[in-house]
């Protein structure tokens, strides 16, 4: 019998979300699915590298502006919001035909609203944000959510359903869960490996511009006269060239795929980044300690960020007040250690058996 044909569609905001597809893609492949892979951007370039024999589509990028100044951050995401309705129309229309002329027969959406199909039964939904920070509008965004959350059959949340250990916090053990929701464990693309340390710190960016590179330039200037081993990975899916810094124990790296971003956090002692989910999921599967920098105005990580260091697991700063003297604290913390384990993936695709 032919493979069922599964339509993969990633969020590009950043590489988080398609970073964390990864093994979902992988499962489908190892349990007889043919995934078709559907992103923009730099998530798209990012799925080709790491699956270059599976068919790649392009979608409608939402190509949200960010802020230079976090506190800007929401508003500059309010006012973009008929730009972001006509391009949620514009991926459902082409989600359409792209289930007609690839025979689709289910689809896994990382929050892109709309890719989905009402002639299916088979719409799964992936987000850990049921509740979703935006400070004083947060009510507003959070219903908003809710409501694209009713157009999808099942939504899977990469997050344990502990209450007491867990990743997300609040942002998905939240009281009145749909009914459609099931935590599948976190993901990643990640094994833990016992390899002996080469780096310090590695310095892992992410995320959209121009955060991704004033964070740079702020690491940069503080590691500038470091006697540590160090990696910047910057997180930019460009020509891969070799880079230079004034610091010869500093090296630099556009990006890296699958095992050798594997190998470079196993081989390193600390984590500098941004608390994006993924990262963190990332992080705790490898159990390292990290210290975190969450981007300037964006409440998710932010709230991240302040969970993980209360309840002592790892300690943060905010992106202008950081600095080398503020990694003394790390020694503090446990370091992101036993959350737990999920269920193989390979379970949750019986959904796409049904009837």
């Amino acid at each position: 019998m032919p493979k069922k044909r599964i339509l993969v569609a990633v969020m590009n905001w950043g590489l988080g979300h398609a970073t964390r597809s990864v093994p979902i893609i992988k499962a489908l492949q190892q349990s007889e699915y043919d995934p078709i892979l559907a992103s923009d951007g730099a998530a798209l370039e990012l799925l080709k590298k790491e699956f270059p024999e599976l068919t790649h589509l392009e979608l409608p990028g939402y190509n949200i502006q960010y802020a230079r100044n976090g506190w800007l951050l929401n508003w500059k995401i309010i006012a973009q919001t008929r730009h972001i309705r006509k391009t949620i129309a514009a991926e459902k229309e082409m989600t359409r035909k792209i289930v007609e002329e690839h025979q689709i027969e289910g689809i896994i959406s990382d929050n892109r609203f709309g890719v989905y199909d009402e002639k299916l039964r088979t719409n799964v939904f992936i987000t850990h944000q049921i509740q979703v920070l935006s400070g004083i509008t947060s009510f507003l965004s959070s219903n908003i959510n809710r409501r694209h959350l009713q157009n999808f059959d099942q939504i899977w949340i990469p997050d344990y359903a502990s209450v007491e250990r867990n990743l997300s916090g609040k942002l998905s053990h939240v009281k009145n869960l749909p009914e459609q929701c099931v935590y599948i464990g976190a993901l990643s693309r990640f094994e833990k490996r016992a390899l002996k340390i080469k780096y310090k710190y590695l310095l892992l960016l992410s995320g959209p511009e121009p955060q991704r590179q004033l964070l740079e330039e702020k690491l940069l200037e503080c590691f500038s006269s470091s006697s540590d081993e160090i990696l910047l990975v910057r997180g930019v899916i460009s020509e891969e060239k070799k880079l230079s810094s004034i610091n010869p124990n500093l090296h630099i790296r556009n990006y890296l795929f699958g095992k050798e971003l594997e190998d470079a956090i196993n081989k390193s002692d600390i984590i500098i980044a941004r608390s994006g989910y993924t990262t963190l999921m990332d992080v705790a599967k490898l159990e390292k300690q990290a210290f975190f920098i969450p981007t300037p105005g964006q409440e998710e990580q932010e709230y991240l960020a302040k969970k993980l260091e209360n309840q002592g697991v790892a300690p943060y700063s905010t992106q202008n007040k950081f600095n080398l003297e503020k990694l003394k604290k790390i020694d503090d913390y446990t370091g992101l250690r036993n959350f737990g384990n999920g269920r193989v993936l390979g379970d949750f695709f019986t959904f796409f058996e049904r009837e």
